[in-house]
C-alpha cells in the first residue's frame, strides 16, 4: 500500500468528484478534499472497506492557509502528490447587476485562485521526479457562457487560461496539465431536481466522465490531451 502513487481530487461531492476518488482509488492512494468533513469520511470509509486507500481532508479551498494546511497532511499521510484533479467550483446564477462583488471574488477564488495554489503546493515535487498529472473541470462556461454566469463565466476563463499557460510551462518538464470542458449537466440530485425534465440520456453520467479523466492521466507523453471536450451524444454545440 506504500508505493502507491497520490492522487488528490479536490472538490468531492456527491457527483464527479466521488467518481473521480472512487476511479483514481483502484490504484492510487487518494487524499479526498472539500469542506464537508463528514461526507468526505463516509467516502473514505467506503474506498477503505474496498480494499483502497483514502484520507478525508476537509479545506475550504478558497482560504490560502487551508489549502497550505491540508497539502500538509496529506504529503504527511499519503506522500508526494502524484495526480492533482481540481474539481471545486462554484455555480451561482446572475446577470451583471444581479451579482454581488462578493459572490464574484468568491467563485474566483474557489473555481481559479484554489487551483493555482493546489498547483502550487505540488508542482515542486512533479518537477523532482519529473512527471505529474494535472486536471481542472472546466464549464461550458469557459468557452461560451450564459448571461446569466456574471461570477462563474469569467472563473471558468481564467481557469481555463491558468491551464494553458501551466502546460506550456509545465509541459516540457514532464507534467502533464489539462482542462477537461464538461460541456453540459452532470447527472447528480442536485441537477435532477433542478431540472426533473431531464432524461439520463439528456446529461453525463460521473463514472463517464472520471473513465475519460483516467484515460488524460494516463496517455502516453508523446500524444497529450490538453483540452478535451466532454457532452452528450446529444447535447447541441
Amino acid at each position: 500500500m506504500a508505493s502507491r502513487k497520490v492522487a488528490t481530487v479536490i472538490g468531492v461531492g456527491p457527483g464527479l468528484g466521488a467518481a473521480l476518488a472512487r476511479r483514481f482509488a483502484t490504484d492510487f492512494a487518494v487524499a479526498l478534499v472539500a469542506r464537508e468533513g463528514a461526507k468526505l469520511d463516509a467516502l473514505a470509509g467506503e474506498i477503505e472497506a474496498g480494499g483502497g486507500r483514502a484520507t478525508a481532508v476537509p479545506a475550504d479551498v478558497s482560504r490560502a492557509e487551508e489549502i497550505g494546511a491540508a497539502f500538509a497532511r496529506i504529503r504527511a499521510e499519503l506522500g508526494d502528490v502524484d495526480v492533482l484533479l481540481y474539481n471545486a467550483a462554484m455555480r451561482p446564477f446572475g446577470r451583471l447587476l444581479e451579482t454581488k462583488p462578493s459572490t464574484f471574488e468568491n467563485t474566483w477564488r474557489v473555481s481559479t485562485f484554489g487551483a493555482f495554489l493546489a498547483s502550487q503546493e505540488v508542482v515542486p515535487a512533479m518537477l523532482a521526479k519529473g512527471r505529474g498529472a494535472i486536471v481542472f473541470t472546466g464549464a461550458t462556461a469557459g468557452t461560451r457562457p450564459f448571461a446569466t454566469s456574471a461570477a462563474f463565466g469569467p472563473a471558468k476563463f481564467a481557469l481555463r487560461g491558468l491551464a494553458q499557460v501551466m502546460a506550456r510551462d509545465l509541459g516540457p518538464q514532464g507534467i502533464h496539465v489539462a482542462y477537461v470542458n464538461v460541456d453540459g449537466a452532470i447527472d447528480t440530485p442536485f441537477i435532477r431536481k433542478l431540472a426533473p425534465n431531464l432524461t439520463p440520456d439528456d446529461m453525463l453520467e460521473p463514472t463517464a466522465i472520471a473513465d475519460a479523466y483516467w484515460h488524460v492521466v494516463h496517455q502516453p507523453r508523446s500524444a497529450w490531451t490538453q483540452e478535451l471536450d466532454l457532452r452528450p451524444f446529444k447535447e447541441k454545440f
